[in-house]
């Protein structure tokens, strides 16, 4: 019922982002594209929670393999700054952002990462910072029409296809569903691994109602890897966890938790990219008990380790999960298939 009574403003929302995107495709506003460097850009059409994050590490992994020297930059969503800023060890999530701190540290150091609200402003300037950089994936810039990416990759999750959901208020779309049509690759993510080949074919052709006929849809997974130690104890203590996520959709590592044997005894749940206080931190401290572990994600540790939290976390027995994507059926033979012609392959030095 009430999807219904925010309908008519779900349409009027649909309807200013369909004017903004036709000056788009008619050039009364213009996109800039860099033919310099190949541009891959990540995004998708629901708020939050479709995998961006491992996705982009996936991918960045990906063009290292095929003997790239990719940089990535993002928006930087939560940082408390302004501007351009190139990534240094110095960084925290409060400077450039939980996503970006968490990319940094995952490739240590070894890609650039930098982050900008004017995507074009700040790939003029990455370029200049990296000159030896062949390739720039953009995290989330889906809707930023101002960059004419090389490569447009939209994510849609199984369990929460774009092609099931309304634009804002009523739904969690920020576009209208044929916001698809500017997709060149679309990837649907947190699949079951076990996902049948009619089920996949099942998606494809609800998919393409919306995309372009021949777009290319592929299925990836997440594989879950051990646990990893941010605070006091080297390994988890037993099977019961106090959860701390402030992401968009804890639900798929919750599900895994349960899955894998462990026992959430509470789950302490923030929004996304919420920035952690010390006094939330020993609020689940102070109700954690003996044999009990914290468990979270690996883009919250980015904000949980923030010099000003860094002392208490380190007493206590936190650890995340790292996710790893893997595609379903021949979906990375597909995807290396897309990007080389945008490469000239040679070995990695």
């Amino acid at each position: 019922m009430l999807t219904l009574l925010l309908l008519p403003l779900s349409l009027l929302y649909a309807g200013v982002m369909a004017v903004r995107n036709l000056l788009y495709h008619t050039g009364l506003n213009p996109s800039v594209s860099f033919p310099e460097v190949p541009v891959l850009n990540v995004g998708n059409l629901r708020v939050g929670g479709t995998g961006k994050t491992p996705h982009v590490a996936f991918l960045l992994a990906l063009l290292q393999q095929l003997g790239q020297h990719p940089a990535m930059l993002s928006r930087g969503y939560g940082r408390q700054t302004r501007g351009y800023r190139l990534a240094t060890l110095t960084d925290t999530a409060a400077t450039i952002g939980d996503e970006p701190l968490q990319q940094f540290r995952h490739f240590a150091g070894g890609i650039p990462v930098a982050v900008c609200e004017d995507r074009v402003a700040g790939i003029r300037q990455l370029l200049l910072d990296a000159p030896i950089t062949s390739a720039i994936v953009l995290d989330d810039a889906y809707q930023h029409r101002r960059v004419q990416p090389a490569i447009n990759i939209l994510l849609t999750e199984q369990e929460r296809p774009f092609t099931e959901d309304f634009v804002l208020p009523a739904g969690r779309l920020r576009e209208s569903r044929v916001g698809a049509v500017r997709a060149d690759l679309i990837i649907v993510t947190k699949c079951d691994e076990l996902l049948s080949d009619a089920r996949r074919q099942e998606f494809t052709r609800d998919i393409r109602r919306y995309a372009r006929p021949t777009v290319p849809v592929l299925f990836s997974t997440y594989v879950y890897g051990e646990p990893v130690a941010v605070g006091a104890a080297a390994r988890p203590l037993g099977p019961e966890v106090v959860l701390l996520t402030g992401i968009a959709r804890p639900e798929p590592l919750v599900q895994y938790l349960t899955s894998a044997g462990y026992h959430v005894v509470h789950h302490t749940r923030f929004a996304d990219h919420h920035a952690f206080t010390e006094a939330e931190i020993a609020a689940i401290a102070a109700q954690l008990q003996p044999q009990q572990s914290v468990f979270t994600t690996q883009k919250d540790a980015a904000r949980l380790l923030d010099p000003a939290l860094a002392p208490v976390v380190a007493q206590l027995p936190v650890f995340y999960l790292p996710i790893e994507v893997r595609f379903l059926a021949d979906g990375q033979a597909r995807l290396q298939e897309l990007l080389m012609p945008y490469f000239q392959p040679h070995a990695v030095v």
